[in-house]
C-alpha cells in the first residue's frame, strides 16, 4: 500500500514521576493521521534495548507501520526526564544522545518515493544532531510533496541557523505564540501577531504558516488569507499532544479537500477533543470531532 504520509523524527519515552509515557511530537502526529485513514509511515531510530521494543509495541497498536524504523545497537531509545521544580512546575530534561539523533538515510528510500507521498512532517528537535539532520536533508531531496515543518524551541536543542535552515525548506510551518515570538526577535520582525506571521511568511516564501494559542484556539495565514478560530470549552485532562493534533487534523482536512477556514476548524476541533482526553494519543472516534466541531 502506498504510503502517503511521512513523519519524521523522534520517538521516545516521557519518564514522569509516577508513570512512563510513549512521545514524541512526529508520533503523535502519525496516530492521528493514521487514525484518520492515511497511511501514514513513521521514520525514526530506536535503541536495541527494552524501552524500543515497548515503543515497537506501542506503534505496532496504532496501526503505524514499522518498516522504516532503524535500530541503534549501541545508542538507548530516546528518553525525557519529567521532573517537579520546588515552585511545583515541571522541568524536562530531554536526554542527549538519543537513538532518534542517528537517523540514517538508508530507510529504503525507494519505498517512499514511488509514487510519492503527498506530504513530510518534520520538526525541528530531530534534526538537533548532524546525523538525522543528514538523514532528514536527504529524504527532503527525494520526496515531492508538501513539506511539514512543526517548530519545537526547546533549549538547548536548537539554534538560529538551524530554525532558518529549516525554515527555508519548510511550505507549512506551524508554531505557538511564543515560538512566533522568539522567531520574530531573530529576524527583526515586528507588529501584532497577524504582522508577524505575515512577514515570516513573506521571508521564507511559506504557503502556510499555523499559530496555536493554547485555551484560545488558532490562527492560519494561508494564501495570504488569515483564518482564526476561538478556543472551544472543554474539561482539560491534560494538553498533552493537542497541538500535534490540532497539526494533524489541519494535514487531513487540507489532504482531503477542505479549504483553508474548513480545515482550520476541523483541526481545532481535534486539538480540543485531545486536551479533553489523558494522553497525546487517546482513543476516539471521528463522529466525536465532528460533535466538538458544532459546539461554536
Amino acid at each position: 500500500m502506498k504510503t502517503e504520509i511521512v513523519c519524521f523524527g523522534e520517538v521516545l519515552w516521557d519518564i514522569l514521576p509516577d508513570k512512563e509515557l510513549p512521545g514524541g511530537a512526529p508520533m503523535n502526529v502519525a496516530y492521528h493521521l493514521q487514525k484518520l485513514h492515511h497511511v501514514t509511515a513513521m521514520v525514526t531510530r530506536i535503541g536495541k534495548d527494552e524501552y524500543g521494543e515497548r515503543l515497537l509495541d506501542v506503534m505496532r497498536g496504532y496501526g503505524l507501520s514499522t518498516a522504516y524504523i532503524q535500530v541503534d545497537p549501541t545508542v538507548a531509545t530516546g528518553k525525557v526526564l519529567a521532573t517537579v521544580t520546588p515552585q511545583q512546575e515541571m522541568s524536562y530534561d530531554i536526554l542527549f544522545p538519543a537513538a532518534w539523533d542517528y537517523i540514517t538515510s538508508d530507510i529504503l528510500w525507494e519505498a517512499l518515493e514511488s509514487p510519492h507521498p503527498a506530504c513530510i512532517i518534520f520538526g525541528s528537535l530531530a534534526s538537533r544532531n548532524a546525523v538525522s539532520k543528514q538523514a532528514l536533508q536527504a529524504l527532503l531531496g527525494k520526496v515531492r510533496g508538501l513539506r511539514v515543518l512543526d517548530v519545537n524551541l526547546r533549549p538547548p536543542h536548537y539554534s538560529v541557523e538551524h530554525i532558518t535552515w529549516l525554515l527555508e525548506h519548510a511550505d507549512i510551518v506551524k508554531m505557538n505564540e511564543h515560538e512566533l515570538q522568539e522567531l520574530s526577535g531573530w529576524y527583526g520582525l515586528e507588529g501584532d501577531m497577524r504582522a508577524l506571521v505575515r512577514q515570516l511568511s513573506d521571508r521564507f516564501v511559506l504557503r502556510a504558516v499555523l499559530v496555536t494559542l493554547g485555551a484560545k484556539g488558532c490562527l492560519l495565514y494561508e494564501d495570504h488569507e488569515f483564518y482564526q478560530q476561538p478556543g472551544h470549552t472543554v474539561q482539560v485532562a491534560d494538553t498533552i499532544g493537542s497541538g500535534d493534533a490540532l497539526l494533524a487534523g489541519y494535514i487531513h482536512a487540507m489532504l482531503t479537500g477542505s479549504k483553508p477556514g474548513a480545515a482550520l476548524r476541523f483541526g481545532n476541533a481535534l486539538g480540543a477533543l485531545v486536551a479533553g482526553k489523558s494522553g497525546g494519543c487517546p482513543d476516539y472516534e471521528t463522529a466525536e470531532i465532528i460533535t466538538m466541531m458544532h459546539q461554536h
